[in-house]
């Protein structure tokens, strides 16, 4: 079972335990954007979030063996940071150069790296984060009242 739990009553933090399981990675997605648009997210954000905790959380059933993760998503200044964390300390692979489109693997993080603000990993007692960040406004957008 998956427990939704808001960390902080100003919604500029949630934080969900769950199972990472292919079936609910859209639920999730809706989850984050649900929470970025609470934040009050362009939809360029929201939409760069739901990618990114696609390949997340897929990268995650594909490479880590336990699917206990921990899901956060923190607003920091005018920015959100997205972090998944797993019980496994392999570190992601991106690719330095852009892949070769007919590969079967390794595009998502790339192009996760290409369109966020940053991208990476912290290694943590039981395992590891990946996360990454992006402006809750990006450059050319307006914010509506």
């Amino acid at each position: 079972m998956s427990v939704t739990e808001p960390l902080a009553e100003d919604r500029h933090s949630y934080a969900w335990d769950l199972l990472v399981r292919p079936r609910e990675i859209e639920r999730w997605r809706n989850e984050v954007a649900g929470a970025l648009r609470a934040m009050g997210a362009a939809p360029e954000a929201v939409g760069l979030a739901r990618l990114g905790i696609s390949e997340l959380l897929s990268n995650a059933v594909k490479h880590v063996p336990d699917p206990h993760c921990r899901l956060r998503v923190l607003r920091v200044g005018d920015a959100v940071l997205v972090q998944l964390y797993d019980r496994s300390r392999d570190i992601p692979v991106i690719p330095a150069e852009e892949p070769d489109p007919e590969s079967p693997a390794g595009r998502g993080l790339w192009l996760l790296r290409q369109t966020a603000t940053a991208l990476g990993y912290t290694h943590t007692p039981d395992g590891k984060s990946v996360w990454f960040r992006t402006p809750l406004h990006p450059a050319g957008d307006a914010l509506a009242f």
